[in-house]
């Protein structure tokens, strides 16, 4: 059974590499260029809904709601189609999944992947700046002037609107945009962006195998995506909504979210709370101060994916996150109550206390052990990449190993000149993009892993680059470029590209025409980046930034600079208890990947500590527990046959849930305002 797989890791990496196998999937045409019209649609629409509608975000996190959306839809009418036309087979289930994916890579970008803080990103030093901050006497000379729009008026008409852009169609908008201004600005940033998707996916193409055949990852993700495709491929899809466990678990989110969405718009009608605000039976001092803030959320989906990932991961998040509450509480028992002052200036998405800075050497020990792991892998890589070792299975990668080893290579030595080129010093280039690469690679783990649909970072990349080496080593300029570039890219990944590559992978795995879809994957990629940068641009033209749901984009990005500011006028050294938790953090995990490598009954994985202060964790934490509790129980008392009966009641809440998402979104869309199904 795949949900125990991970315990047989070591077992065989001194065994040979496990090849692919032959398979007749082919993907037709219509299936791709159906993918791509509809994730470039997603991309149209997802700024103006997840902006100004503030609605349920059609793309969000690593299972994002429309294409799931669209993907059930699809799968209906193509059956439908199927016995209409006596057997006329217009999509495979091999196909939609292939089309879902396409969805899925685009629907990042569309919104926090790239588009939701990138404009904000080149523009607020210019729109900020005021007497207090000193940006314009300390900042500006320091930031590049191709890499940001040098009009103050094409700034300040993109926080405040073009005047009667309300009344304005979209297209006379589009004209009205000042493009002189954005285009030296765009077609720079949009190349090196482009450039770090190419190394992205040459990573993903080459380290892809290890996870696949060699660690037979389970991808709790994409559990229900997969499921659907088989019983499209049997001719079952009617028997697998008809399953009368997958029907229990469908009206559970029905009906929850039918009563809290009426309720949502007629107050009058009763509702069922989805949120407990447990922190308030908790002291606000002592052992159990940890808890002070503690919330727990209800989500179906949630739940659902929790059920489908392997018990001893499920288990490992809830338990982690609840060992860190008590780690607090237990410090400040001791008379420990370190400020958060001690923590000096960091980049973390979300660290807020010196004792999270434990991640830092936790994802460093995990990345040396993911690589001792694919040692095998990694000297097969280098073999085929010298032309020492035939590659025997090329033609069902999505790249041959030599082409995507160079170009990973290459294109990773021109980011790094790229960085160098704009200020950053040349050792320390090399490190900074390696760290970013680093937190990347280890959080696509998680995510892959994990089955986790929406991941946030605690510390993030320059964090444990300061750490260790300080500022002093950076000048201001390789400053602004480092933390330019990781707001950019490298520290808001809970839509990472990486992750929704490597899912495409295992969707694309044993397909013929494997280099065809990468070739599309590249090209919808480049297509997406335009069309999201159009979109955001269009709208915040229209109505101004200022009058978009963009509040926390814009205070994340006004805070980089700050610290930015800060770290310039004030050189950070490394921090005592810095220094000392995030040692504390690298010993931790060497014990946990010991003991979970040597003891085959260990019960906890090692990626739940990399969670465990992780905004994500604050929401999904209870939704792991009752996955992991349902999931043990099941094994324990009814076996391999009550799992696979039950397992399709969990599958019926996440479908359920995404089913009342996507409706409710649908409604919001012509409402005033609009019920949240999923996370925001």
């Amino acid at each position: 059974m795949e949900t125990e797989n991970q315990r047989n890791i070591t077992s065989r990496q001194s065994q040979p590499e496990a090849e692919p196998t032959a398979s007749g999937h082919r993907i037709r045409l219509r299936a791709i260029l159906l993918g791509c019209a509809l994730a470039l649609a997603i991309c149209l629409i997802t700024p103006f809904n997840n902006a100004y509608r503030q609605g349920t975000p059609l793309a969000g996190g690593h299972f994002p709601l429309a294409p799931f959306y669209f993907f059930m839809w699809l799968a209906i009418v193509t059956v439908f189609i199927r016995w209409l036309f006596k057997g006329r087979n217009l999509l495979t289930g091999k196909e939609l999944l292939v089309t879902w994916a396409l969805m899925v890579l685009l629907s990042g970008i569309a919104w926090t992947g790239l588009a939701r803080t990138f404009f904000i990103n080149i523009t607020a030093p210019y729109h900020f700046a005021s007497v207090e901050n000193r940006w314009e006497e300390v900042l500006y000379p320091l930031l590049p002037k191709s890499w940001y729009p040098q009009s103050q008026e094409a700034i300040a008409e993109f926080y405040n609107g073009v005047t009667g852009g309300r009344q304005m169609g979209w297209l006379e908008v589009l004209g009205q945009i000042p493009w002189d201004a954005w285009l030296v600005p765009l077609v720079g940033w949009a190349g090196f962006v482009l450039l770090c998707y190419i190394v992205i996916a040459c990573v993903v193409s080459l380290l892809s195998k290890q996870g696949l055949y060699n660690e037979r990852m389970n991808f709790p993700l994409l559990r229900v995506p997969l499921l659907m495709q088989e019983a499209i491929d049997n001719n079952e899809l009617g028997q697998f909504f008809a399953n009368r466990f997958l029907l229990a678990g469908l009206l559970i989110p029905v009906c929850l979210h039918l009563m809290n969405g009426l309720n949502f718009y007629n107050p009058s009608i009763p509702s069922i709370p989805t949120l407990i605000l447990a922190g308030k039976y908790f002291p606000k001092h002592g052992f159990f101060s940890g808890f002070y803030k503690l919330k727990i959320y209800i989500y179906p989906a949630f739940i659902g994916f929790a059920f489908l990932t392997s018990k001893q991961i499920s288990f490992s998040f809830w338990l982690f996150y609840i060992v860190g509450a008590v780690l607090i509480g237990f410090l400040f028992s001791l008379g420990l109550n370190i400020p958060e002052a001690a923590l000096g200036v960091t980049f973390g998405p979300t660290l807020s206390r010196p004792e999270e800075m434990q991640m830092v050497g936790a994802y460093l020990v995990f990345f040396v052990f993911l690589a001792w792991l694919a040692r095998f892998h990694f000297l097969d890589i280098l073999q085929k990449g010298f032309g020492l070792k035939e590659d025997k299975d090329a033609e069902q990668e999505w790249l041959s190993t030599r082409l995507a080893f160079w170009g990973a290579v290459g294109g990773g030595l021109a980011i790094v000149a790229w960085c160098h080129y704009f200020g950053l010093p040349f050792l320390f280039s090399f490190l900074v993009v390696g760290a970013f690469f680093l937190f990347t690679l280890v959080a696509t783990r998680v995510i892959c892993q994990g089955g986790i649909a929406y991941f946030t970072l605690t510390a993030a990349p320059l964090d444990g680059v300061i750490a260790f080496f300080g500022t002093r080593f950076f000048s201001g300029v390789g400053l602004v470029v480092a933390g330019v570039v990781q707001k950019l890219l490298f520290v808001d990944l809970r839509e990472s590209l990486m992750a929704s590559l490597l899912h495409a992978r295992k969707v694309t795995d044993k397909t013929t025409n494997n280099r065809r879809i990468f070739t599309v994957i590249m090209l919808t990629l480049v297509a997406g980046v335009v069309v999201s940068f159009l979109a955001m641009l269009v709208l915040c033209y229209k109505f101004g930034v200022r009058e978009l749901g963009l509040d926390w984009a814009t205070r994340t990005t006004v805070a980089v600079y700050d610290d930015i500011y800060s770290l310039i006028e004030s050189p950070a050294e490394p921090s005592q208890w810095v220094t000392i938790f995030t040692l504390a953090g690298a010993v931790v995990m060497l014990l946990l990947v010991i003991c979970y490598h040597r003891f085959y009954w260990w019960p906890i994985h090692p990626i739940g500590y990399l969670t465990a202060y992780s905004s994500a964790m604050r929401i999904l934490w209870f939704s792991f527990f009752i996955g992991w509790l349902f999931n043990a129980l099941c094994i324990r008392y009814g076996g391999v046959m009550l799992f696979k009966k039950l397992r399709n009641f969990f599958i019926g809440l996440v479908i359920g849930d995404f089913l009342m998402a996507g409706s409710w979104a649908i409604y919001g869309l012509f409402s005033y305002s609009s019920y949240l199904v999923l996370p925001n």
